[in-house]
């Protein structure tokens, strides 16, 4: 199956390259192992702990895309997705407890940063997805609409469209909420 092109996310890729979004120690992790020129070969599963839908992959990979890396001896950011070896599940696919929807597998200093980010794509995404897949099965062939957007903030809103839709909602609110699919 294809993957949304990273392009539609409009990431803040300088800012998250920088680790402007992510949890403190995961950049002090970061500039520690680059300061020791230590590069481990990790491997990361990321799961969930309950049943779930799976959303905000695409999302995820394209922060991996555009943000792993390093800042070279000029300044200049070397790109460190090519190093990466990166398996995932596809949007919308259900969910066990514990089950690796994403692994990623290589120089833990080019990605150490993200972590924060990916994992809040992912958890919200497939919240998202898990409630409206709940609500179309109890309306039992129904049609859903999806009118989140006076209840969150503004930015959300194209993200968790695209995963009401996957999850089966036939409408959404916002030219926004239904812009990664068309709708």
């Amino acid at each position: 199956r294809q993957r949304l092109d990273p392009a539609i996310f409009r990431l803040p890729v300088e800012r998250i390259r920088t680790g402007y979004y992510s949890d403190a120690y995961f950049v002090y992790t970061k500039h520690l192992l680059e300061a020791e020129d230590y590069h481990p070969r990790v491997t990361m599963q990321v799961f969930q702990k309950r049943d779930s839908l799976l959303g905000g992959i695409d999302e995820a990979i394209a922060v991996l895309r555009l943000c792993s890396g390093r800042t070279g001896p000029d300044g200049e950011w070397v790109d460190g997705w090519p190093e990466l070896e990166v398996s995932a599940l596809h949007e919308g696919d259900g969910v066990a407890p514990l089950e690796p929807v994403l692994m990623i597998e290589g120089d833990y200093s080019l990605f150490a940063h993200l972590e924060t980010v990916y994992l809040g794509c992912l958890a919200r995404r497939s919240l998202i997805m898990r409630n409206v897949a709940e609500v179309v099965e109890a309306a039992a062939g129904k049609q859903i609409l999806f009118f989140p957007a006076r209840h969150d903030h503004w930015l959300v809103q194209t993200g968790d469209g695209w995963s009401a839709h996957v999850a089966g909602a036939i409408g959404v609110s916002t030219d926004a909420q239904a812009s990664w699919w068309g709708g």
